[in-house]
């Protein structure tokens, strides 16, 4: 099974000449941290957004308030909405950026809603699609916190196509 690094990701990022924004809420920021550690993200990564509290998720990203009322934030179209969202939320000069990403769900140690701890939903919107996938993760928070932020990158790296560099650089 290949392992799908940030250093992929940016690499297929720029690659493509394509900017990407990050909306996180259980993942709490560690996505972009994952990201900005590769050397030479700031050609792609134009923000992020750390939309842990419910209402953020509708006033920043626009997510849709009867969705967030009715189905809660843990939800596949919410993780896609705010994947939409961020990409126009961290907009430079009038343009959005090119794909979005997102993670919502329980990391807890408890469940606000019913929903297992380890529910997560991640969304990938890029120009070419949009996709959703919905995970039960094992472990304690942490674990599943990183365990999204992983399978984050995976999906990233699927939507926009594995970069490894050359040796030649």
């Amino acid at each position: 099974m290949t392992s799908f690094t940030p250093e992929m990701v940016v690499g297929a990022l720029r690659a493509r000449g394509w900017t990407l924004g990050v909306a996180e809420s259980l993942t709490g920021g560690a996505v972009c941290a994952a990201l900005v550690a590769v050397p030479g993200a700031s050609v792609v990564l134009l923000g992020g957004v750390v939309a842990y509290a419910t209402p953020v998720k509708h006033s920043l990203l626009g997510v849709d308030a009867e969705l967030l009322a009715t189905q809660g934030p843990v939800h596949p179209e919410v993780a896609r909405q705010m994947a939409e969202g961020v990409r126009h939320a961290v907009a430079v000069d009038g343009r959005s950026a090119d794909v979005g990403i997102s993670t919502t769900g329980i990391a807890g140690p408890q469940s606000p809603d019913g929903q297992p701890v380890g529910t997560v939903h991640l969304g990938v919107v890029t120009p070419e699609g949009t996709r959703t996938e919905a995970f039960v993760f094992d472990g304690d928070r942490a674990a599943v916190r990183a365990q999204s932020v992983a399978m984050l990158v995976r999906m990233l790296a699927e939507a926009v196509g594995e970069y490894e560099p050359s040796a030649e650089g």
